[in-house]
Order: C-alpha cells, then structure tokens, then sequence
C-alpha cells in the first residue's frame, strides 16, 4: 500500500475497533440486523463468484431503496449475465435481490483489500465515494463510474473542506455522469475530470403499481415516506381540514420500525376527534377515516387511489426529501416541505407541486381544490450511459 492508503487503513480498523460494542449492540435493532452483521462482520456476506475469471462482470453499487430501484432501465438495457449488486441499507438489498444479479452488503472499508475480487468495471451510484472501495478497484485493474452523480447544495461545502481527499478519490474515476450542471461544477471544484451531464436516471424508470385497491369514494390524502416528527404535523393538519372537507388520511411511514409508535399516535388522534382507525395489514378496504399502511412495497398502490400525496422526508432539514415522480405519475396533488435538497434534480421535472412548512399543511390541503393535478415533464436517454458501458463490457 501507499503511505496514504496505509495510514487511511490504519485510522479505519482504529475506527472500527472504538465503534465495536456499538455495532454489536445496533446488530440486535431490526432496522440494522441484517446490514451491519454483513457489513461489519462479513456475516452471511461472501465475496462475488465470478462467472468466468477471464470475463469478469459488471458491478453495481448502490446505497438504498430508491438507488436500487433506479438500476432497472440500466439492467434491462445492458442485458449482461454477470451482474453484480452491493448496497448499505436493508431495504436497498431487498430491491437489489429482485434482480437477475449476485447481490451482497458492501463490507466496511478494513475488509475490502481483501473482499474485493478483480471485476472489468464498476458503476457507483449518487455520492457513494469509498476511498478503499476506489482505490482497491483501480488498482485491480478495474474501471469506474459514477452515474446519477451528485452532490447537494447543503453538503457541497463540507466536500470543499476535505477537497484534496475527495480529489485523490476522484481521481480513480473514468467518468462522472452528473444529474444536473451544477453537480458537475461541484465535481470539478473537486478535482474530477471527464463529466458528462445526463439529468437523473430516476426519470428513466417505469413506475407501476404492483396491486389494484378501490379508489375510495371520498377524497383520499395519502402521506407517503414521513419520518418522525412529520406525522404529527399531518395529522394536526388532516383534523382541521376536515372540519371542511370530507376526507380520509391515509399514512406510509418510511421505516418499518416505526410503525407500532406512528399507529400509536395515531390511536391518540382518532380517540380524541372522534375517527375511525384502521390497519392495513387487517383490512385493505380504506374505508376508515384514517388506515395505517404497515407493509412494506405498497406505496405506488396507494398513490393510484390518491387525490393528495403529502410527500415526507423534506419537513424537517436533516432527510433531504423523497422521490416526488411517483406520486406526480399517478396524479396527486403533491404537497411537500421545503428541506428537499437531495431531490432537488427531480423536483425541477415535477409541476404543480406546493413547498411549505410543517405548519402550512392544513392550508396546502385547502388550496389544493383550486390546483392542477402534478405531472412529470420529461424523460431523459440513457443511451450514452449504455454505449459506455457496453464499450467497456
């Protein structure tokens, strides 16, 4: 290893050895019991089988849910056998496993000089910069990608502090195929070379539903993706407007773990304004004023029965916003807060769309008689990503 390399090894087991009882004691949480048993300790985590050690295959790296799902249109074009798949959360790995493709958890960075078999090319997604992932692929011989690049005008000035690391990292890199221009300037501020940009892949995919529900015969809010903190603000919301309006709310929280404390909040909500509460998982029907939506794959089913997505994960500054072209797809009404700067790229293809405060929920809801429906204004060519890739293969 070079000096760097080795002394970055080196604070990198240190770091790991201080995080160990907590990692040991976060391997026992559902939100992490499967992830950071194979991440951290390589358990149930083997390195990839190479089909054929001389033709080596296509690596995809990708974090979570939404990334993995947006390798679709890429994996239905390309049409190679040898696909592989690592991501970092759980929900990333249960998309990536719908895939015709070897899937594992990407191994913390100590493991990898070790973890990594040589593969002709690797395609990292979004901002998933790894310095031992990079390093150790290149110096295998392997080739790199960055697609659907990015980095967000919040985080964009700690890059810039650190410009001389990220510079090193950069440098393993190929290509860079940057969502918007003003990634690309981020990029070359961090030393990047040889950046294309392509929009987001995102806007690429094919959005389905997976199962058909009965559209409700009253108005139907959906709030889609909510984090802790913005159920609340919903449902304060939810109850003034149906002082005027008859409505019904439906609630999709983003995380599975927190599904018992949001019904619980719930319960409190309808016991003391007097509503009817139901879960999915007891009855799928939607004929209560208020259902919790405890599964998991069920979103887009319940944006096409949808008048009005409230998208959750931009009310509060640290999550940086969801997807907003599903709800937009199926026709909602879409109502968002203002912290959506992951999603930036996205929102610019997406219109009629209201950006407000926690507080101005009820009042988004009462304007929304006089709005359009939100569309999607266009698609983007993947076709220079596949010919690369292609010429690479």
């Amino acid at each position: 290893m070079k000096p760097f390399t080795l002394l970055y090894y080196i604070l990198s087991v240190v770091l790991y050895l201080v995080a160990l009882p907590l990692l040991i004691y976060l391997s026992f949480k559902q939100k992490y019991r499967h992830s950071i048993p194979s991440r951290f300790f390589l358990f149930n985590n083997p390195r990839f089988k190479n089909e054929n050690e001389n033709e080596n295959g296509i690596w995809f790296h990708v974090c979570s849910l939404g990334e993995a799902r947006a390798l679709k249109p890429i994996l239905d074009l390309v049409k190679q056998s040898d696909i592989k798949i690592t991501t970092i959360t759980q929900t990333g790995q249960a998309e990536a496993k719908k895939y015709n493709a070897d899937v594992r958890y990407l191994p913390f960075e100590i493991f990898l000089p070790f973890w990594i078999k040589k593969q002709k090319l690797l395609i990292v997604l979004e901002a998933e910069f790894w310095f031992m992932l990079f390093t150790v692929m290149s110096t295998k011989g392997g080739r790199i990608i960055l697609l659907n690049a990015r980095i967000s005008e919040k985080s964009v000035n700690k890059y810039l502090q650190f410009a001389w690391f990220y510079k090193k990292i950069l440098s393993r890199v190929e290509i860079v195929y940057a969502q918007s221009e003003a990634d690309k300037n981020r990029f070359l501020a961090l030393g990047a070379k040889n950046i294309e940009v392509i929009g987001n892949i995102k806007l690429a995919g094919e959005i389905v539903k997976t199962k058909t529900y009965q559209k409700p015969d009253r108005e139907c809010i959906v709030a889609g993706s909510t984090h802790e903190g913005e159920e609340e603000w919903v449902l304060k919301a939810f109850v003034e407007y149906t002082k005027q309006s008859d409505s019904q709310l439906i609630i999709v929280p983003r995380h599975p773990e927190r599904f018992h404390s949001v019904y619980e909040l719930m319960q409190n909500f309808a016991q003391k304004h007097s509503l009817t509460l139901s879960k999915f998982s007891d009855s799928t029907d939607f004929k209560s004023d208020m259902t919790l939506v405890d599964a998991m794959g069920e979103l887009n089913n319940i944006y096409a029965i949808s008048d009005i997505a409230i998208l959750g994960g931009a009310f509060k500054e640290d999550v940086g916003g969801h997807n907003p072209l599903e709800p937009a797809y199926f026709g909602c009404k879409i109502i968002t807060g203002k912290h959506f700067f992951h999603q930036k790229e996205l929102f610019k293809y997406v219109h009629h769309v209201q950006y407000v405060e926690a507080d101005e929920i009820h009042q988004a809801l009462l304007a929304c008689g006089n709005l359009p429906e939100s569309m999607v204004e266009e698609k983007i060519n993947l076709q220079a990503v596949i010919d690369k890739i292609l010429e690479i293969k």
